[in-house]
């Protein structure tokens, strides 16, 4: 079977189509974002319980490249491309984490976190990067005049372009705000050889900016107006459903910041009902930070107008944006999951994160946002205990272990309720165990 993708633009009075080789990341006629269409009635010659059992057969083996948790979709992703051209380093697969603890904690009896950040560079992003280095790598060998590909973060994406781009040796140009993103953040792209471009400006401004320097062919956008990116990402939603034996969770929360996420996993689940592997789609919630959240505001407008917002720092560094450009097919896809967007504070998203971490996991800030909506909307009666709820991971914990210093020296400006610091002690026997034993006793007491 001859399987075929294309882009297509998203505004339904023009649906302008473009191939997947083409240098292309809005519409030519009307300037709407574009996505990747897929020819479901070609996939559909293979029924809903035959993919279901390919997808199941490749998971995770050794057979290249589909051991990969996004090339096991090859299909539903790139069907045309050459596997001698897919760039790839096993990403995908990750631990669906059942916190039965912090469930219990806070109120909901089936909680899983999909920890995306268990992968090579360690964010979700790798997921839409392969697919789209592979592209890249593809269109070079066809001819294109792609120098080298260029994107503008807020730590995740140029770790994961740099990494992706080093595999297949293509160059790499990441654009970072200065003093906004954490310091293993910013050493990830410079170990990988990318030329990196520390400004002073927001991630706003390098977004700005990168669309500019890429409007010349010969650099290739790598952001997530680039509908490639979607396509691998999309995987994380296919993958939740199969880890749950091919059925999808009552609800799913993502941190929301360049907003391109909600759509992919909002994407991947809908091709998953189109071609008949599941029948109900899942709630999504997006959660952002307080000081970062025009996708809120507008929701609290029923999404009747957008206001882009100058984000303010936040301790979810890498969603302080502003201007999210995938806020149109985010809306969208909120629409088609009867989505919820809710927001969180500092001393929420610190204390969520704090209490995750607790219970056996190792948070980045951003899981925190999701963590505290997850909290929040338990409270107000809007997720009922008894739902199957995901909250997605973005990304380690260990990219931002200067935020994790700071919250256990309770030094964030705020009442740190889970800090936890080492005792300083000489090292005597006696000193050792009286430690212990004041420690033990705070924890029966708390306990009782």
């Amino acid at each position: 079977m001859n399987y075929r993708a294309w882009f297509q633009c998203i505004n339904e009075k023009c649906g302008s189509i473009y191939p997947l080789n083409s240098i292309v990341y809005q519409c030519g006629k009307c300037g709407s974002l574009l996505e990747v269409q897929h020819d479901l009635a070609a996939l559909r010659q293979r029924s809903a319980m035959a993919w279901a059992r390919l997808f199941e057969e490749r998971y995770k083996s050794n057979q290249w490249p589909f051991g990969s948790g996004v090339w096991g979709k090859k299909e539903w992703l790139l069907p045309e491309i050459k596997d001698d051209n897919i760039v790839s380093l096993y990403e995908g697969g990750t631990n669906l984490f059942w916190a039965e603890r912090f469930g219990k904690i806070v109120g909901v009896d089936e909680l899983w976190v999909k920890l995306c950040g268990n992968t090579h560079s360690g964010s979700f992003k790798d997921l839409g990067m392969t697919v789209l280095v592979s592209q890249v790598k593809q269109m070079i060998s066809e001819g294109a005049p792609i120098k080298a590909v260029a994107c503008a973060s807020t730590g995740d994406t140029s770790a994961a372009l740099a990494t992706y781009c080093a595999a297949a040796g293509i160059p790499s140009v990441v654009l970072l705000p200065r003093g906004k993103i954490s310091t293993a953040q910013l050493v990830q792209p410079i170990a990988n050889g990318a030329l990196v471009l520390y400004l002073d400006t927001d991630f706003d401004g390098c977004m700005k900016l990168v669309q500019e320097i890429t409007s010349d062919p010969s650099l290739y956008l790598a952001n997530s107006m680039n509908s490639l990116r979607v396509e691998g990402q999309k995987t994380v939603g296919i993958e939740i459903v199969q880890q749950f034996d091919w059925e999808a969770p009552d609800v799913i929360i993502i941190p929301g910041g360049n907003l391109g996420n909600v759509s992919a996993l909002g994407k991947g689940l809908l091709m998953m009902r189109d071609l008949g592997l599941i029948s109900k789609l899942p709630r999504i919630v997006v959660a952002q930070a307080q000081r970062a959240n025009p996708l809120y505001r507008s929701y609290l407008r029923n999404f009747e107008s957008f206001e882009p917002i100058q984000a303010q720092e936040t301790l979810a560094s890498a969603i302080q944006i502003g201007n999210p450009v995938s806020f149109e097919k985010a809306v969208r896809t909120l629409k088609q999951f009867r989505g919820i967007v809710e927001q969180a504070t500092e001393e929420e998203l610190a204390d969520a994160a704090a209490l995750g971490d607790r219970t056996g996991m190792f948070n980045c800030p951003h899981t925190g946002v999701a963590l505290a909506v997850l909290v929040k909307l338990l409270k107000a009666g809007q997720i009922d205990r008894s739902e199957r709820v995901v909250v997605i991971s973005t990304a380690h914990g260990l990219k931002f272990v200067e935020m994790k210093v700071r919250y256990h020296q309770s030094e964030l400006g705020f009442p740190c309720r889970y800090a936890n610091q080492p005792v300083e002690l000489p090292a005597r026997l006696d000193a050792v165990k009286e430690a212990l034993a004041r420690a033990l006793d705070k924890r029966d007491r708390l306990n009782a």
